[in-house]
């Protein structure tokens, strides 16, 4: 497994526990015990931080544009894993700069069809897609 695909694996299963428990713990902290738990990321731990705190500090922008993009689903109704994965493909394709937008998508919707279920894959696909045709629409 690639380094960077564990990264974005630990940091959605810590927004998914920060999520699933209120949000009453600090991200940091969920991000921190899920490291050690995987011991996996190395040097790429901060890339985790990066990915869960960015998350979590644009949340409300963030699941404003899921909304948009997913007007059938009110976020509520969204499932856990599918909302999470979600937050952090909006996320990485958004804020993140340095993550190609095929890159995001992709690796978002692999998160998806690993943790989440049957259709995961597909609804995350869908929504991350038309948000990166309309990106790609306003650039023109």
């Amino acid at each position: 497994m690639a380094n960077r695909h564990l990264s974005r694996t630990i940091a959605m299963q810590s927004l998914f526990e920060w999520d699933f428990n209120g949000r009453k713990d600090q991200i940091k902290t969920i991000a921190e015990q899920h490291i050690k738990e995987f011991s996996g990321a190395g040097e790429e731990s901060e890339f985790v931080f990066e990915l869960a705190e960015g998350v979590a500090k644009n949340l409300e922008a963030i699941d404003e544009i899921i909304v948009k993009n997913a007007p059938e689903w009110p976020i509520a109704q969204i499932p856990p894993v599918d909302r999470n994965v979600l937050r952090l493909g909006v996320y990485e394709l958004l804020f993140l700069k340095q993550v190609p937008p095929k890159v995001a998508i992709n690796e978002a919707v692999e998160l998806g069809k690993t943790f989440g279920g049957e259709s995961s894959g597909k609804f995350i696909n869908g929504v991350l897609g038309t948000l990166y045709k309309e990106l790609g629409t306003q650039e023109k």
